[in-house]
């Protein structure tokens, strides 16, 4: 009996704990035609197009395609979409998915008031200076190589 409802008090504490995670995405474009890929500015610093769950998202896929469509308005077709990362903070409350989207040419985006401008890239020339989060993220020595390989891929 007393397992039992240690189970049962575990499980609540694991839905709660859910209910309270907060789920992030964000997307990196990638033009295929100069290999660039474009950065947004918001708050100072630059960054990628993302946000977090909203009602009515069920997946990060559902989170990055919404913000998209809000923070960067219409877009190419994107060709392929890449999972580059997800970070998980160390209390499991907080959940960021990064993509890389693949498109054909580079594009002017009709930013939204998130974004106070854009900048289309080189890999080896990142705008500074960048969000802490994506600068963390472009550090890591595995992202990078993941995105190298993807240059040479597209």
């Amino acid at each position: 009996m007393e397992q039992e409802l240690r189970r049962n008090l575990r499980s609540t504490e694991l839905e709660h704990s859910a209910l309270n995670q907060i789920i992030c995405s964000g997307g990196l474009f990638l033009a295929k035609d100069t290999k660039r890929f474009p950065q947004g500015k918001t708050a100072g610093t630059w960054g990628l197009v993302g946000g977090k769950k909203e009602p009515g998202d069920l997946t990060p896929y559902d989170i990055l395609t919404r913000e998209v469509a809000e923070e960067v308005g219409k877009t190419p077709p994107i060709k392929k979409v890449v999972p580059l990362e997800l970070f998980v903070s160390n209390d499991q409350q907080f959940q960021y998915n990064t993509y890389v989207l693949v498109v054909e040419k580079e594009f002017i985006p009709t930013l939204n008031i998130e974004h106070a401008g854009y900048a289309w890239c080189d890999f080896s020339a990142w705008p500074k200076p960048l969000h802490k989060g994506v600068k963390t993220s472009l550090s890591n020595r595995s992202i990078h190589t993941k995105l190298e390989i993807l240059l040479e891929l597209v």
